[in-house]
């Protein structure tokens, strides 16, 4: 059987964002991405709405969405799926390590 490896790539430091926040990062070789703190457990995204040229780190948490603030379409922060007009197309969404307090993406090799 084989082992799937994967590369981390470092964000942040966990403490560095509150709980219901959110924080843009930009990292070399990945377009920017938005990590939330959704009640200590950290999900991440891609920072750019799917449907404009908004920064969804700009935009409102209320439970698990977020709201693009210009057009206020919302997506589900889990899953990156839109969930209110006008957003139709799903955010991408990247699997997260939190380790030694740093918040990780893990980009399979």
């Amino acid at each position: 059987m084989e082992t799937a490896v994967h590369t981390l790539h470092f964000l942040c430091r966990a403490e560095e964002i509150p709980a219901d926040t959110s924080r843009r990062v930009d990292i070399p070789g990945f377009p920017a991405l938005a990590v939330f703190n959704l009640d200590g457990s950290f999900f991440v995204t891609d920072d750019r709405c799917t449907h404009g040229e908004a920064s969804l780190c700009e935009g409102e948490i209320d439970g698990d969405l977020v709201e693009c603030p210009f057009h206020q379409g919302t997506f589900d922060i889990r899953t990156g799926k839109p969930t209110g007009a006008p957003c139709r197309i799903a955010l991408r969404t990247y699997e997260v390590a939190v380790e030694q307090g740093g918040v990780h993406i893990r980009q399979p090799e």
